[in-house]
């Protein structure tokens, strides 16, 4: 029987660069953009003399991107090794490789003999793993505009789900280059390698996660089979991509929306550092009996407020090199940087602050804070006090007055630390298009998540008043993308992801 488990994409609202250091914080919002990761038997049965291989099959497929890669996995060391591929260019997936490496070694470090047992008569049939990711974690402005669509929301939900992904172009692609795929910032590594170890620590048995139904109806009963996916994911996160990032992307794709504060790199050395002669299930013994000191709180917009994401289609930024800019910068100059990540600091906490407390004063009358969300909805910031004829609205329109500032503080900051590292974090094209965004109706926000740079800008927006927003986009050429906040993490799908409204998607795979 087929696991079918997914994993949203983020965007990390506050937190920018500070939260690569603690204590710093960041909000981080999870998105209704999810990968799915299928896993189920590549054989019916056992071969009988597959005993005698010690080597397991597995299989890797991308329909997306039209790949198909066939491992053999070492039964005794529990590592991968391709042995053919079917794909537009040879293209190892280390994610996806190092997924499924540790989810294994994980179900080794914890079973007893007769579970373990078990495990390898599951491993002998073999595992199809198939990766899908929405079309949001994927530019498809080019798609748009050659069909001689506007850039409209109403277009990008024209395209097929799981549309196939198409390559940045390059002028020549020598044998050692590969062309990027152009993608929209949503971390689509994190929310894949959380996806794909999630459907394999359940599909083995080392963890019982629950459907977004089941945590509906019943609640989520605990999260220590979640820490093991976050412990796991964010291991073979931080491995494949050959750095130990903050990890507040795949804490996201895990738990869902909250405020982060990053682990202590230390826990991960075993991994780090481990040999070719040192065994992978000893490795990740050791990381899930590590002390991980992450911090997370639950976080979410407040009612009645939407998340909106816009694609300037400059073709992104790469964050690396931008983070490796800012670090430069702080070691040539450390006053001034300090001094200026304590502004970036205090301007990312009196955020917090204020979307925390408009969300008790809904708690508190929200008949009074509904109305006044919808009025304001209509009107440009500095009339919304004309609205508030009551102490309880004045009270409400503070909060949202004062949420502004603070994103306005935290953008000067931002601008600041770009021009001092010689880096675009808000390029001069998107703080024009900030600015006149902040400046409609009903806007309470606007901003570059994450690292900043060419990547999607975000707004939130009161009330109704998203689509005039979407609409002023397209007129200044942005492609508003049909993503929202969702605060949950990951999930089981009740059913297949695709047997609802996507089956033609991806209709040559066959699930059972």
């Amino acid at each position: 029987m087929a696991v079918v488990a997914s994993a949203p994409g983020k965007v990390l609202m506050t937190g920018g660069y500070l939260v690569l250091e603690r204590p710093n914080a960041g909000i981080v919002l999870s998105t209704n953009a999810r990968f799915y990761a299928i896993v189920k038997p590549l054989h019916e049965e056992i071969i009988p003399e597959s005993w005698a291989w010690g080597w397991a099959d597995v299989k890797l497929t991308s329909p997306q991107m039209d790949r198909e890669t066939m491992y053999k996995l070492s039964l005794k060391n529990l590592k991968l090794q391709s042995v053919s591929s079917r794909q537009v260019v040879e293209s190892r997936n280390p994610f996806v490789e190092y997924a499924v490496e540790y989810a294994i070694a994980a179900a080794h470090a914890t079973f007893d003999k007769d579970k373990k047992d078990m495990l390898q008569k599951l491993l002998l049939k073999g595992l199809d793993i198939t990766i899908l990711g929405c079309n949001e974690f994927y530019s498809y402005r080019n798609q748009i505009e050659a069909r001689g669509l506007p850039l409209t929301p109403e277009s990008l939900a024209s395209l097929p789900p799981f549309t196939s992904i198409t390559f940045n172009a390059e002028d020549s692609i020598g044998e050692n280059q590969k062309p990027e795929v152009a993608k929209t910032g949503l971390g689509s590594s994190a929310a894949m390698t959380t996806a794909v170890v999630a459907a394999l620590l359940h599909y083995l048995g080392v963890v019982s996660l629950s459907s977004f139904s089941e945590d509906q109806s019943h609640g989520r009963k605990d999260d220590s089979d979640l820490d093991i996916v976050h412990v796991i994911a964010q291991t073979a996160h931080c491995i494949a991509q050959g750095k130990v990032g903050s990890g507040f992307d795949v804490s996201s794709a895990v738990f869902g929306s909250q405020r982060y504060v990053r682990f202590s790199p230390e826990v991960l050395s075993s991994a780090q550092n481990a040999g070719m002669a040192t065994p992978l299930t000893e490795v990740i013994y050791d990381v899930l009996k590590a002390k991980w000191d992450h911090e997370r709180t639950k976080f979410s917009l407040p009612p009645l407020m939407t998340l909106l994401l816009g694609e300037p289609g400059s073709g992104g930024s790469s964050t690396p090199s931008m983070v490796g800019a800012v670090k430069k910068w702080q070691r040539s100059d450390p006053q001034n940087s300090l001094e200026t990540w304590r502004k970036l600091s205090e301007g990312n906490s009196a955020l917090e602050m204020h979307l925390n407390t408009l969300c008790k004063l809904a708690e508190r009358n929200y008949n009074v804070y509904e109305c006044l969300i919808n009025a304001c909805s209509l009107l440009p910031a500095e009339k919304w006090l004309e609205r508030a004829y009551e102490p309880s609205q004045a009270d409400i329109v503070k909060e949202l007055l004062g949420a502004r500032d603070a994103m306005l503080g935290i953008r000067y900051y931002m601008r600041k630390m770009g021009e001092a590292a010689g880096i675009p974090i808000e390029p001069e094209s998107q703080t024009h298009l900030l600015d006149t965004t902040m400046s409609m109706e009903g806007v309470l926000l606007a901003g570059v998540p994450g690292a900043g740079g060419f990547d999607a800008v975000f707004a939130v927006t009161l009330g109704p008043s998203s689509k005039n927003v979407t609409k002023t986009w397209s007129s200044l050429n942005v492609l508003a993308m049909l993503v929202t906040e969702d605060p949950r993490g990951v999930s089981l799908e009740d059913h297949d992801p695709r047997a609802k409204e996507i089956t033609a998607a991806v209709s040559s795979i066959q699930l059972q």
